[in-house]
């Protein structure tokens, strides 16, 4: 499943705007990245998904501490939110999209999105016109801690207009985007007793952030950024711009399916879960050809058994059924009665039954004996197959009529 992955230009949408877009099939490495308009946008398939991304400049955070029971009342959750960043807003709350941070917690802080309502409306229904619409939106960079524990700095833009992405800032890893000018003020000096943390650049920016930083840059394209921003657990199409339920699971099952396919993280589960199946499958293989090995035995000994009893039998076709014809051939021979002729089981059944019922008619096919009008008691029919088990025999009601056979004929 391939992700298109793009970002979102600030402005007004127009329908020349340019969208700088990454394709992805494992959602680290880009199979191709450039601009285009939203109409020539590459198609991500059927199985696909969009992901646009936020730049951060576009983007404010704030941090509220929901009141519990907040997140149980969806429909007022946004009415929650206006009333908790009122006050730290200059627009109109009315204004403005609001998303809440992913596994938010009442009683706990957690951080808010804030941007432009309007604007990223806007942009998401001309990306649909378009015929390109989105399945998640994410912030190109989102707060919290970091991977070296201090704080890390992006620089991205041109050398006009060079801009620093701090995050980990402060006590609550917020995020900052301010001027390269005035980064310096807010890293750690670069020969600290700490290694500092790396500062990354896009190429355009790169020899003017070690300029004015005073320290190495490592180069991070716009592409790498993006796909980073879309492998986070953020989705900002919340409230009036959130997706059904049921289409959200989907498409994260997806993702998460297709990065578990194809991301190299997961290389190691991948052969193991391979070499798990391939052991399975091995292993049921095994045991079926012994079960089979097993049954060939038994049934050459069943055949062997015939063919030594009765010589005279060349072709063994169905064994238990020719060995049963040849002991009643053999019994006829000698003049001898099998359980299930009609005389021992009416020999049985007479033994059995109490002496006051007499049965209206009887009937005898197959080797099992019917006699109808014998309406038995439950507690007759078991006093009376506790009787004929001792024989060999059994009995049970059957069509309004007791029917007696030999125990184990099929």
């Amino acid at each position: 499943m391939s992700t298109l992955v793009l970002t979102l230009p600030l402005g007004s949408p127009e329908p020349a705007a340019e969208y700088g877009y990454t394709l992805t099939a494992d959602g680290h490495t880009a199979t191709r990245h450039a601009s285009a308009p939203a109409a020539l946008l590459p198609d991500p398939g059927r199985a696909g998904e969009t992901v646009a991304v936020v730049p951060a400049r576009a983007l404010s955070w704030q941090r509220v501490t929901l009141p519990q029971g907040a997140l149980s009342q969806a429909p007022r959750l946004r009415a929650i939110l206006e009333g908790l960043l009122e006050e730290h807003l200059l627009d109109d709350p009315a204004l403005l999209h609001f998303a809440l941070q992913p596994g938010a917690v009442s009683g706990t802080p957690a951080w808010v999105a804030v941007c432009d309502r309007a604007w990223l409306r806007g942009a998401l229904q001309a990306l649909e016109a378009a015929g390109r619409p989105v399945d998640r939106v994410v912030p190109e960079v989102a707060p919290g801690p970091t991977a070296s524990g201090q704080v890390e700095c992006t620089v991205l833009g041109t050398p006009e207009d060079a801009l620093a992405v701090l995050c980990g800032h402060g006590p609550h890893q917020a995020v900052a985007v301010l001027p390269l000018a005035s980064a310096p003020a807010l890293l750690p000096p670069a020969g600290g007793d700490a290694d500092p943390a790396p500062v990354r650049a896009e190429p355009a920016v790169a020899a003017l952030a070690e300029r004015v930083l005073g320290r190495p840059v490592q180069i991070q394209t716009a592409s790498q950024r993006m796909l980073d921003a879309a492998r986070g657990d953020w989705d900002l199409a919340q409230f009036d711009l959130a997706s059904s339920g049921r289409t959200r699971a989907l498409r994260k099952l997806g993702s998460a399916a297709n990065t578990f396919l194809r991301a190299p993280q997961w290389r190691a589960a991948r052969w193991a879960l391979g070499l798990a199946v391939a052991v399975q499958v091995v292993g049921l293989n095994a045991w079926a050809w012994q079960e089979r090995q097993a049954l060939a035995a038994k049934q050459a000994g069943v055949r062997g058994a015939l063919t030594q009893t009765f010589a005279h039998v060349k072709v063994v076709v169905d064994a238990p059924v020719q060995m049963e014809r040849e002991l009643a051939q053999l019994r006829q021979a000698a003049g001898s009665m099998a359980p299930r002729d009609l005389e021992p089981l009416m020999a049985a059944a007479a033994g059995a039954l109490p002496a006051s019922r007499m049965p209206a008619q009887i009937e005898y096919a197959s080797g099992e004996l019917r006699l109808r009008g014998m309406a038995l008691a439950p507690e007759e029919l078991t006093a009376l197959n506790q009787a004929l088990a001792a024989q060999g025999f059994s009995a049970r009601m059957q069509d309004e009529a007791l029917l007696v056979r030999a125990e184990g004929q099929p």
